[in-house]
Parts: structure tokens; C-alpha cells; sequence
């Protein structure tokens, strides 16, 4: 069974630059986003890291699948030694000097059922944190400073 992708926008008070940047620049992701070792916005790129959830650490496996500079980044989304894969795709508006950020997860009813780590409603509220908190309160505060 399909289910439907979990989508979520938000508009962030920044130029499609600078959250381009938040996306895709390995020491400014790790101040908002995840503690990435090596990340190149490169398609076919791999990367890794990891995630807690209460007192569980998940490795999450990643590529990059789609690259469209200042408007598109998808990759795929999966766990070492758990069945599942799944897409994130970030894909970037300007807006009037804003950025509609539209966030698209697919593939998340591949993921372990019996773990509610792995629930749609798990995954909504970690991306709207993540997109809605930490992203926006990153690009926003740093209008104006070099960051």
C-alpha cells in the first residue's frame, strides 16, 4: 500500500541564497540540521549520520538523487540493518526576498510498522521542527551577519 508523502511548507524571511546555503553547506547544516561528517551537493553523493530518538540512535544512510542548484535537493533516506527506503526532497520558492520552503517525504510505509519511531506522525513532527524551528530561527537570526 502507497501511502500519501508527508509535505510540509513553510516560509522562511531569508533569500532563497542563504537557505540554499543552510541545505547544502556542511558546517552550517550541522548548526541547524545534523551532525554530517562529509556532505557535497553532489548527485550520486553518499553521506551518513546520526539521529536519536529518546535513547536509541538510529544511522541514517543517505544519496543524493536530485540536484537543481538554489531550487531542488532530494536524496534517499534509509537505516543501517532496518528494512525501508524513503526520498526527501527539499525544493526552494522565491517569494518577494522570501523562500516557501516545500519539504516532500516519501516512502515513509516502507519503514518498520511495529516501531513508533518509524510513524508518519514521528516523522511530521521531527520535519516540522527541523524545518520549522531550526532552519527558520537559523536563516533568520543571521539577516544581516555572516554566518
Amino acid at each position: 500500500m502507497k501511502a500519501e508523502p508527508l509535505v510540509l511548507e513553510r516560509t522562511l524571511n531569508a533569500p532563497v541564497s542563504r537557505v540554499w546555503d543552510a541545505l547544502t553547506n556542511n558546517s552550517k547544516m550541522k548548526k541547524w540540521y545534523f551532525d554530517i561528517a562529509d556532505f557535497k551537493p553532489e548527485i550520486g553523493f553518499e553521506f551518513q549520520f546520526y539521529g536519536s530518538k529518546d535513547d536509541t540512535r538510529y544511522l541514517h544512510l543517505c544519496k543524493i538523487t536530485e540536484l537543481i542548484p538554489k531550487k531542488k535537493l532530494t536524496y534517499t533516506w534509509k537505516y543501517e540493518n532496518l528494512p525501508g527506503e524513503s526520498a526527501v526532497s527539499f525544493e526552494l520558492f522565491n517569494e518577494a526576498g522570501k523562500t516557501r520552503l516545500k519539504l516532500t517525504h516519501t516512502g515513509l510505509e516502507s519503514f518498520v510498522t511495529d516501531n513508533l519511531d518509524f510513524a508518519p506522525s514521528s516523522f511530521n513532527a521531527g520535519w516540522t521542527h527541523i524545518i520549522g524551528t531550526s532552519l527558520k530561527n537559523f536563516v533568520e537570526e543571521g539577516q544581516g551577519i555572516s554566518i
